[in-house]
């Protein structure tokens, strides 16, 4: 059965073309004209993905992706937080989930996301960091990769794995750089997709050593130097 993957509507025909060689079809969000370009497309800020089946969707593109949700049996949640230019206003739906925590700056969390962590006992860690999945490469339940030294200090005590990279070296249009969550899909629990290639970022061999320690595969989308897509969230 085909996977799905919601990903930046500006997504290159390159990445688009190596999902579906790997049997998964893409599908792509609309603008938020509510948002500065740079993450106007950015999935892990327009929503917040449940589980395989539901995802929180920011209200201000709610009315013009649920359509295409549904019909790749994907659960659309109208969330509660309206979108808006200025930060924090734009960052309530980009929340990390590394097992059993989220990660976040929960003064701004949309709220409906936050009852269903409760709902679930997870753990809270607040940070300063608003652009918390952005920010956080999820390599699996106990693993993260971030280039934030502020996250960084926030997980130390908590069982949770962490490299920290040199800031930089990832696109994204409009900004000096993008960051390492937003170049990555977690394709299962053995692959992890990037959106381009590693050899041009200074913590390569780093990064493949890191994901070989916990048996991951990492996948790469393109050619192209890594370019933050805002996070792609996959659906079986």
């Amino acid at each position: 059965m085909m996977k799905k993957a919601l990903i930046d509507g500006r997504a290159s025909v390159e990445i688009i073309k190596n999902l579906e060689k790997l049997n998964i079809k893409a599908i792509k969000t609309p603008k938020c004209k509510e948002l500065y370009e740079a993450i106007s497309f950015h999935v892990d800020i327009l929503s917040y993905k449940v589980d395989n089946t539901n995802i929180i969707v920011a209200p201000n593109i709610y009315d013009f992706i649920k359509e295409e949700l549904c019909k790749n049996q994907i659960n659309p949640i109208k969330g509660s937080a309206f979108l808006k230019s200025n930060y924090p206003y734009d960052i309530a739906y980009n929340v990390a989930r590394v097992g059993r925590y989220a990660i976040h700056n929960f003064e701004y969390t949309d709220k409906l996301i936050l009852d269903h962590l409760k709902k679930e006992n997870v753990e809270l860690i607040n940070v300063k960091q608003g652009y918390s999945k952005c920010s956080i490469c999820i390599v699996n339940e106990k693993a993260i990769i971030t280039s934030d030294q502020g996250i960084a200090n926030s997980l130390k005590g908590h069982d949770i794995d962490v490299l920290l990279i040199n800031a930089g070296h990832i696109s994204l249009k409009g900004l000096d750089y993008g960051f390492i969550g937003g170049c990555t899909a977690n394709m299962n629990n053995k692959q992890l997709l990037f959106t381009g290639t590693l050899s041009n970022h200074p913590d390569e061999i780093k990064i493949l050593d890191f994901l070989k320690k916990y048996e991951i595969e990492p996948l790469f989308l393109s050619k192209e130097n890594l370019i933050d897509l805002g996070t792609i969230f996959i659906f079986d």
